[in-house]
């Protein structure tokens, strides 16, 4: 520690002139005596340090440097001390053995209050003493300890108020030094401060700037500063003690969101502690204490209070402690792997809520018996009503919005209270694809969703409401691993919108391609693009052949006009969006009306004639037909209604023209001359003979199941105050699936699935000529996984398949089991 100085010359002297030491040494320590007893404006400085500059010049220096030191060592043992002593009570002594020896808090801060000032004083006089001291030994110091290598006098004096005051014994007990109680005084006073009491700071941080001046060794490194060395240590082992017993008592008194806080202001208080009292040294170090006993030691517990816990807060939206959470677990856990495990099972555990409640919701009775759709006004003023959706495609669209509901909520906990970490980030995407993909109808129940809003959900929204509720939709396609069922269930949705022009805006339906495409990319959407195209071509076809048509120049006033819809086959899910035309075993084509058939025929030939080479097969479940209909009314008028009917609906109107009045059919003699499949013959008699609003034809007897010897007679009395009607199919439209419609749709599936595995299987070993069974089923499963979760057994077995066929040869001559392309 270097002193303020000031050199000065002088002349006159020689090194002949001798000097009387003692005589000289007289005069100094005498000197020395007035300024410790603070009667130094007598002094004359120049005269004393020409004194000492004599004694050094003389070669007394070494002589001079040892009696001032003997001198400082006496006046700190015999003044100083006895001073220092004499303020310790014998409550201090007892307190620094026992904490319990000092009854109040009040008495503790009296008494550690005395002595600290005590020291204080002392300390500030030493300092000060010495730096005059220094001026007048200025030469001394300048010539004698630089060339002797010795302390500076200023420093040699520091080291004795360490060892001659600091480190001395008490009297009667040896075991115990003045440091030493007042560091317990120091501890407990900031003891009294961390459980709510006012403190001396400016005082304390007087004692603690003494300990930082005052240093282990004469060589005065930073590491050596008395403070660091003796007095951090006991007061960070008394804070690691005080923050573990204080964490068990929140734990066991407080709840969750009171810890959190409590622990966050302990941690301002450390730093402010750091700064205004102890030293800015020891910040990060009691930093440390405090995450360690504090929050590393308790986070587990805290997490998961049953009563107040994470799971607690993110059930009541408390985001203003999972931020706390969030805060103090970052301190500890780089990684906040208990933050994201109590997360990660929360979700999961709301998700399977979820999906619980769907599936006894799809699984209750129905509260009203289902009913075709309804008769639609012509009309103005006439309000249209829209079909109720089934109850389990109620449950399907609840489904999605709830677990979108608890996507939303969860990213708003992410951005506010999680700051948006990647790693909490990825913990929630894991939670949402275990649930959503243990639900085994996530991808219908997500389609269904799509394709109730694209029939009746967007009607109304602005272009950035439909935007975003297709990102919505999107965002939960991410997570769902089998996105080739999803697929298989999106194209049998949207055909059927296309076909029945049930689309609300063709624009949001390509805007939901263009985002599919983008998320799980091209091969994807390839299909389904080629629909949409094949739906323009339609088009263009239609109003070509109504053209062609009329060039030809058709007498026929009561021609039926053709709407024609050309599918691709490959493109189109034909199997999944009717039921099967499979009677038996037997295939059953539709027996048209010949004013029908001779259209189709002409149809026909009109397309083979432009691309000759392909076959139409007519579809008749997925066609509508608007017909006019006569009706007798009172007066003897005729009503005329049109109704609006699917293709099979049609096909039995048209059989009733020819029959005379008050003649009937049976079923079984309408099945025999239309060929219509049972279970859509039966449907369809169902909305013409059943269904209240729309009995265009009567039924004998009258019930609502279907016989073969059931009669049908037309309806001549029918009445309806709408001109326009539409007679829906019963159970017909979008819907759940069955159990057994699911088991059929798997199957087709997994069939589709085995294809797609030897296609990537022979891609991989065409490129790469030869593999072990494990890489190749490696890179299989890399390459599958974006589109589904491809199951080892089935690829074991498409391997078997290819080997059997001569694709691939497995390799004898390996330790692992190998395989080989064959060219």
């Amino acid at each position: 520690m270097a002193a303020n100085c000031k050199l000065l010359a002088f002349k006159g002297l020689t090194n002949n002139d001798a000097v009387d030491f003692d005589s000289l040494w007289a005069v100094l320590s005498s000197s020395l005596r007035e300024i410790h007893t603070r009667n130094a404006s007598k002094l004359s400085f120049e005269e004393l340090y020409r004194t000492a500059y004599k004694l050094v010049l003389k070669k007394k220096g070494e002589l001079l440097y040892i009696k001032v030191k003997e001198f400082e060592q006496d006046w700190l043992s015999d003044e100083i001390r006895p001073r220092i002593f004499g303020t310790i009570s014998s409550s201090l002594l007892l307190g620094t053995i026992s904490t319990t020896a000092i009854t109040t808090t009040n008495e503790k801060r009296v008494a550690g209050e005395r002595l600290m000032k005590a020291l204080k004083e002392a300390w500030e006089d030493h300092n000060l003493c010495m730096n005059m001291t220094t001026d007048v030994l200025m030469y001394m110091d300048r010539v004698y300890c630089t060339d002797n290598r010795q302390p500076s006098i200023f420093t040699a004096s520091m080291g004795q108020f360490r060892d001659f005051v600091l480190r001395s014994s008490i009297p009667s007990h040896d075991d115990m030094t003045i440091a030493m109680i007042l560091y317990s005084v120091i501890l407990d006073q900031i003891q009294m401060e961390r459980e709510g009491d006012l403190i001396d700071k400016a005082l304390i941080r007087s004692c603690i700037y003494m300990l930082e001046g005052l240093y282990e060794t004469e060589e005065e490194e930073e590491s050596s500063k008395l403070y660091l060395s003796s007095f951090e240590p006991e007061f960070l082992v008394a804070s690691e003690g005080f923050y573990l017993s204080e964490g068990q008592s929140l734990l066991r008194d407080s709840d969750a969101g009171t810890f959190c806080r409590h622990t966050r202001r302990r941690l301002n208080e450390e730093q402010d502690r750091c700064r205004s009292t102890l030293s800015p040294l020891t910040s990060s170090k009691i930093k440390a204490v405090v995450e360690r006993d504090l929050i590393k030691a308790n986070i587990k517990d805290v997490i998961e209070l049953e009563s107040s816990g994470v799971k607690v807060m993110l059930d009541h939206d408390r985001l203003g402690e999972l931020e706390m959470v969030y805060d103090l677990i970052s301190r500890v856990d780089p990684k906040k792997e208990e933050l994201k495990r109590a997360v990660q099972k929360r979700v999961v555990e709301l998700g399977t809520d979820i999906n619980s409640a769907m599936i006894n919701m799809s699984q209750a009775p129905p509260t009203k018996a289902s009913k075709p759709e309804g008769e639609k006004p012509d009309g103005e003023g006439k309000q249209v009503v829209e079909k109720p959706v089934n109850q389990q495609t109620a449950a399907a669209i609840k489904w999605v919005d709830a677990v979108l509901q608890l996507k939303e909520k969860y990213d708003n906990v992410l951005a506010v209270a999680f700051q948006s970490d990647q790693g909490l980030q990825t913990a929630l995407s894991r939670s949402f694809t275990d649930f959503i993909n243990a639900f085994e109808r996530s991808s219908e129940y997500l389609s269904l969703f799509f394709d109730e809003n694209m029939k009746k959900g967007i009607k109304g929204k602005t272009e950035n409401e439909v935007d975003s509720l297709l990102d919505r939709g999107i965002t939960l396609l991410r997570y769902i691993q089998d996105k080739d069922m999803f697929e298989r269930y999106y194209k049998k949705h949207l055909s059927r919108r296309l076909l029945m022009k049930r689309s609300v805006s063709m624009d949001a339906e390509r805007q939901m391609i263009s985002k599919m495409k983008i998320e799980v990319g091209n091969t994807f959407t390839q299909k389904i693009e080629a629909m949409f195209k094949d739906m323009a071509v339609s088009e263009d076809l239609s109003s070509n052949f109504k053209k062609h048509v009329a060039r030809l120049g058709d007498p026929d006033p009561k021609r039926a006009e053709l709407d024609i819809n050309v599918l691709t086959s490959t493109m189109w899910p034909l199997e999944a969006m009717g039921p099967s035309y499979n009677d038996g075993g037997k295939k059953l084509i539709c027996i048209f009306p010949p004013s029908i058939d001779r259209i189709k025929q002409g149809f026909e030939k009109f397309y083979l004639d432009k691309h000759s080479g392909r076959r139409l097969t007519w579809q008749a479940n997925m066609g509508t037909a608007d017909i006019r209909a006569y009706f007798p009314e009172s007066k003897g008028k005729i009503k005329t209604r049109e109704l609006n009917v699917s293709t099979y609906a049609m096909v039995i109107l048209l059989l009733f023209n020819d029959l005379p009045d008050g003649a009937s059919y049976t079923c079984e003699e309408i099945e025999a001359k239309t060929n219509i499949p049972t279970n859509e013959l039966t449907r369809n008699l169902q909305s013409l003979a059943v269904a209240p609003k729309t009995r265009v034809l009567l039924k004998e007897p009258m019930s609502k199941d279907i016989k073969s010897d059931d009669k049908f007679f037309f309806n001549a009395s029918f009445h309806s105050q709408f001109n326009k009607i539409k007679i829906g199919v019963v159970s017909g439209g979008n819907r759940v699936e069955d159990m057994e419609e699911r088991r059929e749709t798997e199957k087709k599936n997994n069939d589709s699935r085995g294809g797609i595995i030897e296609a990537a299987l022979v891609r991989i070993m065409k490129q790469r000529k030869e593999l072990t069974h494990q890489e190749l089923i490696t890179e299989v499963i890399q390459q599958l996984t974006a589109r589904f979760a491809p199951d080892v057994n089935m690829i074991k077995k498409r391997i078997e398949s290819l080997i059997e066929r001569e694709y691939l040869e497995r390799k004898d001559d390996t330790e692992r089991p190998a395989y080989v392309y064959l060219a």
